[in-house]
């Protein structure tokens, strides 16, 4: 049998600390790979917070002063990318030989994005993703991902890619993933409800791979104690319960869901499934319409700003002139 094992960490940052987090990142990643993992899948903005229920200070036409300096906060916890950071996440990589897939929140300039990096067994930054599309109020604090980071990795054991929360309802999104040939789906996420395990068995069916999906757990003692939520908790109240799971590509649940508490998730991955569950389903394949339906993705990174200098603007000139 071809296989190889999985690990989805089920774990919360220690949110607006980026040393704390990255130090509990090397425990978890370690622990993954003494179970045998080959592959871990981290939460969505493991690094360094998913800033549950904070509101950062906004109404419509309203912004205090008090949510400027939480997002002040939440900037100088977030990480560049690639940047010291970086070298650390693919030298634990590296030491544990496995593949990480990872949440952050990523620092562009001024401007945070909620990103997936992956990492290969060598250390190296393979790439990112960008979340496309924030939800809700996500958008106050985060920036919109571009076509540029539709990510898609070979690896020995399938093709890598993640998308994030709910970009997984994005039908058009899932459909650029499948075609890609990603068969190593990895969905980090926020979504702690009940209705999250039929979206990614769904996902699993649709697009006949496997789905590695992982939450945050996290309470009310891993915020700081002025994190400004509008109401008083205990120091052990759930802000986020997990749910973390992996799926195989006939929508079989492998592992999880588990709520309420750390762990590490592990599945033996029969990677002949995936050629398996092909017989009367592609929807890349024999079960596409590509006389009816085709799909546009465009992948050019959209920038602000382009500068053309006359030598460029010549030569420019003259690649259309040839």
């Amino acid at each position: 049998m071809n296989t190889m094992k999985a690990a989805v960490i089920q774990a919360g940052s220690v949110a607006f600390n980026l040393e704390a987090t990255l130090q509990k990142l090397e425990q978890l990643v370690a622990e993954a790979a003494r179970g045998g993992a080959k592959l871990a899948v981290l939460p969505e903005a493991f690094v360094s917070a998913y800033p549950k229920w904070l509101d950062f200070g906004c109404r419509v036409g309203q912004r205090r002063p008090e949510g400027r300096e939480d997002f002040r906060r939440y900037w100088a916890s977030s990480i560049e990318v690639p940047g010291q950071e970086t070298a650390r996440i693919g030298a634990l990589a590296r030491e544990h030989d496995l593949y990480l897939v990872l949440g952050v929140i990523e620092r562009d300039g001024m401007t945070l994005y909620c990103t997936v990096l992956f990492f290969s067994p060598e250390g190296k930054l393979l790439g990112k993703h960008r979340k496309l599309m924030p939800t809700a109020s996500e958008r106050l604090v985060w920036g919109f991902g571009d076509g540029s980071t539709l990510a898609a990795f070979d690896t020995p054991f399938g093709k890598l890619g993640a998308v994030i929360c709910w970009e997984n309802y994005m039908p058009l999104l899932r459909m650029s993933m499948y075609s890609k040939g990603v068969t190593l789906y990895c969905t980090p996420t926020a979504d702690d409800r009940d209705t999250w395990l039929p979206t990614v068995q769904h996902i699993a069916l649709e697009g006949r791979c496997f789905v590695l999906s992982s939450c945050q757990v996290m309470r009310r003692k891993d915020f700081p104690e002025d994190y400004d939520i509008g109401a008083e908790l205990e120091p052990d109240a759930v802000m986020m319960r997990g749910g973390s799971c992996i799926i195989g590509p006939l929508g079989q649940v492998l592992a999880g869901p588990v709520f309420d508490e750390q762990t590490i998730l592990y599945a033996d991955l029969d990677l002949d499934e995936v050629a398996r569950s092909r017989l009367d389903f592609d929807a890349i394949g024999h079960y596409s319409r590509p006389d009816i339906f085709k799909l546009i993705v465009d992948e050019r990174p959209q920038n602000v700003v382009s500068f053309t200098n006359e030598k460029q603007a010549l030569h420019e000139e003259n690649d259309i002139v040839a």
